[in-house]
């Protein structure tokens, strides 16, 4: 690429949007680009410049940007309705796929956002335990509820279990309901719940946590304690769900939860989540199975919408297909190792950790266990590589390269080219 320019286009649209949104954007990504179209791995901005995209929009595109069978399956669905606030036959059959596929799906109920499915699936634990208290892990993203934004990214490190606020306008009364754990340090957990078990309802946990992939026996752990105690085990499977295996890191991993939290690749690009369980546990969102004290109300305008959900049929179904997970493995086990040596050789105090489909380099050595050792990276390392990134056209996030199907080794050698232009002219680490 011979570089990325801004056209007087773009440049005047992010002058618009500065007028209209606060800080210029939507509250996701950097306001100084405008993306105008994707195609398969890659991106296009309003300038026309290209980029390999690792963004994917946070993740859903994991068959890539306009997909021709799914874009064929939404075009004929949007011809005959685009929501109905009632059943129809696509949601029912992708509740099916979920159910046959997840191990611990027995139903489904289906939400916008996964901000909204962390949220209910922390709500029908404590409804369903008649408790009052969340265990969640520091460093856990369960999105956007006053509940998920206890110590996501505490600015301040309080001794746990005592949770930090991540937001303005949380209620102090939240913090007595949130206990918060290391990850991966099972026997903090234990401690926590021989102390408070019988206030604890629900255990929610990304069972790959951000990068961080869980210890030899953590999950286990976490499983055989919940069992033990009636505690709800929660996965929050919204960003791995299908990611690392058709069945969700449940069977990635090997260890199924009581509940999951679903989205991103289940909707193909389109506003589409769930919550998946057991069906006792389920039977709180039907009022004619439990008291009326015990029933959850739920409603959302475009829950199961088909055109969301005949996308993450679609999506869902390539999956399926033969060998469909190992093209995007060995293209980010290929990425991976590449960065990994030129890390080496050049002595970096830098890793490259996670999973074949979802990684980062983190600036920073040691044994990168939990939230509180990820956060020693260089932050000023890890922003320069990232410009020089999109400057070298390659578009990802702060902290992740999500790898899609529709990624090839043209794209890896790209990135790879970009990254050794970052590190010729790499600051100077403060990195422990």
């Amino acid at each position: 690429m011979a570089g990325i320019t801004k056209s007087a286009e773009e440049t005047a649209l992010i002058e618009r949007a500065r007028k209209v949104l606060p800080a210029g954007g939507f509250g996701n990504f950097a306001a100084d680009i405008v993306i105008r179209e994707g195609r398969g791995g890659h991106v296009w901005d309003v300038s026309g410049n290209e980029y390999v995209d690792y963004l994917l929009g946070s993740g859903p595109m994991y068959i890539g940007h306009c997909h021709p069978e799914v874009t064929e399956a939404v075009l004929a669905q949007v011809t005959k309705g685009s929501t109905f606030f009632a059943n129809n036959e696509h949601g029912i059959q992708l509740a099916e796929a979920i159910v046959d596929a997840l191990p611990c799906a027995e139903q489904v109920r289906y939400v916008s956002s996964g901000s909204e499915a962390d949220m209910y699936a922390m709500r029908v634990a404590r409804a369903y335990r008649r408790r009052e208290k969340i265990l969640k892990f520091e460093g856990g993203y369960h999105g956007m509820s006053d509940y998920g934004l206890m110590s996501l990214a505490p600015k301040r490190l309080a001794n746990f279990p005592r949770p930090v606020p991540d937001s303005a306008g949380i209620p102090k009364a939240i913090e007595e309901e949130v206990l918060v754990a290391p990850y991966n340090d099972l026997e903090a957990v234990q401690r926590l719940v021989q102390a408070q078990g019988d206030t604890i309802a629900g255990i929610i946990v990304e069972p790959f946590q951000r990068l961080i992939p869980p210890a030899p026996g953590f999950l286990e752990g976490l499983r055989e304690l919940c069992t033990r105690t009636g505690i709800v085990l929660i996965f929050d499977e919204v960003v791995t769900g299908f990611r690392f295996a058709y069945g969700g890191a449940q069977s990635y991993y090997g260890v199924t939860p009581d509940m999951c939290s679903l989205g991103k690749i289940i909707g193909g690009g389109f506003p589409l989540a769930a919550i998946a369980g057991k069906t006792e546990i389920m039977a709180h969102f039907d009022r004619a199975l439990v008291p009326e004290d015990a029933f959850l109300t739920q409603v959302g305008t475009l829950s199961g919408n088909p055109v969301a959900a005949v996308a993450g049929l679609k999506t869902m179904e390539i999956l399926k297909r033969p060998g469909a997970y190992d093209g995007v493995f060995a293209t980010g086990r290929a990425l991976w190792q590449g960065l990994q040596e030129r890390i080496a050789r050049a002595g970096l105090p830098a890793q490259v950790i996670g999973e074949p489909p979802l990684f980062d380099v983190v600036y920073a050595t040691g044994d990168l266990r939990d939230y509180r050792a990820v956060n020693r990276s260089d932050k000023e390392m890890a922003a320069h590589v990232n410009r020089c990134m999109r400057a070298g056209g390659i578009l990802k996030g702060e902290s992740k390269y999500y790898l899609s199907t529709a990624h090839d080794m043209r794209d890896v050698e790209q990135t790879l080219a970009a990254f050794d232009t970052a590190m010729k002219t790499m600051p100077a680490t403060k990195a422990a």
